[in-house]
């Protein structure tokens, strides 16, 4: 009987390993073990209120088992991720991990698959990401995720391991194209939160959408990314659905600024951390990116979304 493990009890993580039960025995591991052991006998997890863990799920604080799983997911924040990989690398050789946030690492600029590879060195690394609520895939409810990994033979492998009935994978070995657009998509929903938040209204945040994704391909593009990538589910279509619902936490994150009202300070904000990397990032390349860097001017209390706005609206008349 195949078995996986899931690294990270947050909604994502639980609702990742509630859908693998169909057809695996799923690891599920969190780092407060008290709260792992309640969710063993319980069957439930705060972080996604509602959902019942099924029998094939083993809640635990014990990261020693996942050793021996096909495959290791890895649901943990983007700005954490280093520091795990650092300090559980004897836990995790020989893993196959993947990785399942979105995000580009404050201090040294790379996303989750150069990461693993410094940290694991010898692994293949693989990246699950594209549209998807962790509500929904709980539930059952279709939906369709990118799998990135540059190995081909390793991400067909993976592709059958991870899809489920109701999970459908797509395979790419665009891991650039993939991770950037899973990462700056939460810029981009945190600036039309603002914008709507701000009172600005539907047609702003339309332009916003579109200018933000433009950024995002000229900075993909820049770094060996295909533009198919960022057209497709890891792209446009995360995009689409964290910019226009208020499931979305980046997007409620920019609701929150753009109203002048706090936000939950437990709730990670992937985009917030990421809108500050992807400019330096970008300012190494030589890109122009206004929309990051006035949702990097939000996020660190520089700029009003009012202000953002305007000075978003004097810039230089151009082409598209």
């Amino acid at each position: 009987m195949s078995r996986v493990a899931v690294i990270g009890s947050g909604a994502f993580g639980a609702a990742l390993a509630i859908a693998l039960a169909a057809q695996h025995d799923v690891v599920l591991w969190g780092r407060e073990t008290p709260l792992m052991e309640r969710a063993r006998q319980e069957r439930r997890l705060p972080r996604l209120p509602g959902a019942i863990l099924p029998d094939r799920v083993q809640p635990t604080g014990d990261l020693g088992a996942v050793r021996g799983a096909e495959a290791v997911l890895l649901a943990v924040p983007a700005q954490a991720l280093r520091e795990f990989l650092a300090a559980q690398r004897t836990v995790l050789a020989g893993a196959a991990p993947v990785a399942c946030c979105k995000g580009i690492d404050l201090a040294t600029g790379e996303g989750p698959s150069a990461l693993i590879a410094a940290a694991l060195p010898g692994s293949r690394p693989a990246l699950l990401t594209g549209p998807s609520f962790a509500a929904d895939i709980a539930r059952g409810r279709p939906a369709a995720l990118t799998l990135a990994c540059r190995d081909e033979a390793e991400g067909a492998r993976l592709q059958a391991l991870l899809s489920t009935p109701t999970l459908r994978l797509y395979r790419t070995p665009d891991v650039t194209g993939a991770e950037l657009g899973g990462a700056l998509k939460n810029v981009v929903a945190i600036a039309c939160g603002a914008c709507i938040g701000a009172g600005f209204g539907e047609s702003a945040r339309a332009a916003l959408l579109a200018r933000g994704f433009a950024e995002t391909v000229r900075l993909a593009r820049h770094l060996g990314a295909q533009e198919s990538t960022l057209m497709g589910l890891s792209g446009l279509g995360d995009l689409v659905l964290t910019a226009t619902s208020e499931e979305s936490r980046n997007f409620r994150f920019g609701l929150a600024l753009g109203r002048g009202e706090g936000f939950a300070p437990d709730v990670t904000v992937e985009g917030a951390a990421t809108a500050r990397a992807a400019l330096a990032l970008a300012a190494r390349c030589g890109i122009e990116m206004p929309v990051t860097a006035a949702v990097a001017g939000l996020v660190e209390g520089r700029l009003d979304a009012e202000t953002a706005l305007r000075l978003l609206l004097e810039r230089p008349l151009r082409t598209e």
